[in-house]
C-alpha cells in the first residue's frame, strides 16, 4: 500500500469508484486555522463550502484577543467555529471562564475542542480535557470534541503503550452518553491507512463508539511536513517522511494525501459502521491549497462538501 501520493501526470486518470468513495468520505470535512494564517485569507466564503467547521488553534503566546477576533471574523462569514481549549496551557478556572465568555459573547461560539495540551508542565490547575469538562463551564455547548491518538501519545503513555489513553477514552465514552452535546474525537494528522483502520477497529472492540474525525495533512512540501511532524511529535509517520526525504527527486515534489484518504474511503465504503465519521484537515501547506484539494476531491458526482 502506498503511503504517499505525489502529484500525478495530467494524463493519469482516477478510477471512478475511487473518486466517488473519496467524495462521500470527504463530505463534511473541517479545517484548522491560526490567526496568522487566517489573516492571509481575503474571503473564507470564496474557498470553503457553506457550513464548513473551522477550528481555531490555540497557539501558546498568541493573545486571546487575536484568537477571538479570528473566530468572530470567520463566524461572521457564516461558518461554524470551534476554538481549541488546551488544558495545560490554561492557568486556572477564572482564565478558562473568561476565554469561554469572550468566544461566546463576541463570536457566538457554541462548539469547542478540548485538549490536554502539548506541554509537559501545566501552567496551572488543569492537566487534562476531562478536568475541563468537569468544570461545567462547557454546559450548553452544542458540540464538544476531544483528542484522538492513532499513533499513541508518549506525553500521556510514557511507556509507549495506550493504557492511560484508553482509560481516558472510556471516561469520555461514558460522558458522551450523558451530555446533550454532540461529541467526536479529532485526531493528529496521519499518513498511512492500515494502522488507522486497526486503531479505529480497536476502539470499537473496546466499546468506544465516539465518532472519529481523522486528521489529514493537506498538500505541502515534504520539508514542511517533516518540520510540523517533529513539532507535533508524530512518531511512526516521521520515520516515513525522513525516509522519503533521502530521495532528492521526491524531496522537491509536493505531497498530496490522495492515497491515504482513498484507503480510508474505500474501507468506509465497504464497512459503513467504520468509526471514522469525517476528515479534519491540517493545512500545513496553506489554507488555499488545502481547500482547493478538498473541494476538487469532494466534487465528484457533483456532491459538494457540506458540514
Amino acid at each position: 500500500m502506498a503511503l504517499f501520493s505525489f502529484r500525478r501526470n495530467a494524463t493519469a486518470a482516477e478510477p471512478g469508484d475511487r473518486s466517488a468513495e473519496m467524495a462521500a468520505f470527504l463530505k463534511g470535512w473541517s479545517i484548522e486555522v491560526m490567526p496568522r494564517t487566517a489573516d492571509k485569507i481575503e474571503s473564507f466564503r470564496a474557498i470553503l463550502p457553506p457550513g464548513t467547521r473551522v477550528y481555531i488553534a490555540h497557539i501558546e503566546g498568541t493573545p486571546i484577543e487575536d484568537m477571538v477576533a479570528t473566530a468572530r471574523r470567520i463566524a461572521g462569514e457564516g461558518f461554524a467555529v470551534m476554538p481549541h481549549f488546551p488544558a495545560r496551557i490554561i492557568a486556572d478556572r477564572a482564565t478558562l471562564s473568561d476565554q469561554i465568555a469572550r468566544y461566546r459573547g463576541e463570536a457566538g461560539v457554541d462548539q469547542a475542542l478540548l485538549l490536554g495540551g502539548g506541554v509537559s508542565t501545566p501552567a496551572g490547575e488543569f492537566h487534562s480535557s476531562m478536568q475541563l469538562v468537569e468544570t461545567g463551564l462547557f454546559d450548553g455547548f452544542t458540540r464538544l470534541h476531544v483528542a484522538g491518538h492513532p499513533e499513541g501519545n508518549r506525553d500521556i503513555d510514557k511507556d509507549g503503550g495506550d493504557a492511560v489513553v484508553m482509560e481516558a477514552l472510556r471516561w469520555k465514552q461514558d460522558w458522551a452518553a450523558r451530555t446533550d452535546a454532540q461529541v467526536a474525537m479529532a485526531t493528529q494528522f496521519c499518513f498511512e491507512g492500515a494502522p488507522v483502520i486497526a486503531w479505529a477497529d480497536r476502539l470499537a472492540a473496546e466499546g468506544i463508539s465516539i465518532p472519529v474525525h481523522i486528521g489529514v495533512a493537506g498538500p505541502a512540501k515534504l520539508q514542511t511536513l517533516i518540520k510540523f511532524a517533529i513539532a507535533c511529535g508524530v512518531g511512526p509517520s516521521l520515520k516515513v517522511l525522513q525516509k522519503r526525504a533521502l530521495d532528492v527527486t521526491k524531496l522537491l515534489l509536493p505531497y498530496e494525501p490522495d492515497d491515504f484518504v482513498a484507503d480510508l474511503a474505500a474501507h468506509k465504503a465497504k464497512n459503513p459502521a467504520f468509526g471514522i465519521e469525517s476528515v479534519h484537515f491540517f493545512p500545513l501547506g496553506g489554507i488555499n491549497s488545502n481547500a482547493a484539494w478538498a473541494n476538487a476531491r469532494a466534487a465528484a458526482e457533483n456532491q459538494p462538501a457540506q458540514a
